[in-house]
């Protein structure tokens, strides 16, 4: 299965209670790494929702941001800062006795001051907002899946286009392969007749013996064959549940040696033009791989 490592997506959630929103994007990465950014007070769900994205993701760079507001009435408290409310009080008695004011202190005059009441933190009841977390999470994270596989599908067309376009080269490379043979032979020759002026009369045995020689030194048939497996093997890679990432990325090395080792042993110029087309896409394909979960 192709899935693309680069998504978004987000959900929200809100009940009289809670307002919940999940924000996610997910990048290249060579192992599963999250970065969560979580609503003060609610740490201890951190566990929790990390289990949830890696049920759906199992490689790359995942930033997601949870926010939570508590709009239940558990969720809001304040305190009073009486030491500091009694001597405010107090002091302003004792400056109206002293200044012989008439009327009573308001608490409005009290409270103008400031830091007499604030609010306080509350611990948060997890058993209750994460009934309206998890579907809002599943949500996000279903979403960016979804996505994830509309990108990978468009990847895996354009790998199933290059394969198509290799798997014809390697053809043509196979064709001028069996022609070696025969060219390493009159090649000898000729050199022989060149070097002898026509003088010496040659050993058309003694030239097949050394050009099969020449010819199994430059023969390719072994890596042809490895790279049709590849090519094979590539193709079922797609196909497959599991995530195809890694085994693509290693699958396609074996693709560079395997045409590395047919570019050392080309004696044709034609055929190495067509080796060289082939490593050009197989390196469109590395590119592309290194954004394949």
């Amino acid at each position: 299965m192709i899935k693309s490592m680069t998504a978004y997506a987000r959900a929200e959630n809100q009940t009289a209670s809670y307002t919940v929103r999940v924000e996610v994007r997910s990048f290249n990465s060579r192992h599963l790494d999250v970065a969560l950014k979580l609503t003060h007070g609610f740490e201890s769900l951190e566990e929790h929702i990390k289990g949830i994205i890696a049920e759906t993701v199992a490689r790359g760079r995942v930033d997601i941001r949870v926010q939570i507001h508590d709009a239940s009435e558990a969720g809001i408290a304040f305190e009073v800062n009486l030491p500091r409310a009694r001597a405010y009080y107090e002091a302003l008695t004792q400056l109206n006795q002293a200044l012989d004011l008439t009327g009573q202190t308001s608490i409005e005059t009290v409270l103008a001051v400031g830091s007499m009441i604030h609010a306080v933190e509350v611990e948060k009841d997890m058993d209750a907002v994460w009934p309206q977390l998890e579907p809002c999470l599943r949500t996000a994270m279903t979403d960016l899946d979804a996505m994830r596989r509309v990108e990978g599908n468009n990847m895996a067309r354009d790998f199933r286009q290059r394969l198509d376009a290799i798997e014809t080269m390697l053809e043509e490379i196979g064709s001028q392969a069996a022609q070696l043979p025969e060219m390493v032979r009159q090649r000898l020759k000729d050199r022989i007749e060149a070097l002898t002026h026509g003088v010496v009369e040659i050993d058309q045995t003694r030239i097949a013996q050394e050009a099969a020689l020449l010819a199994d030194r430059s023969d390719i048939s072994e890596e042809i064959v490895r790279a049709n497996s590849h090519i094979q093997q590539f193709r079922a890679l797609m196909e497959d549940d599991t995530p195809a990432g890694r085994p693509l990325n290693f699958l396609l090395q074996e693709f560079n040696r395997e045409f590395n080792t047919m570019g050392s042993k080309s004696g044709k110029a034609t055929m190495s033009h067509i080796i060289v087309a082939v490593k050009s896409e197989l390196e469109k394909l590395r590119e592309q791989i290194q954004n394949v979960e």
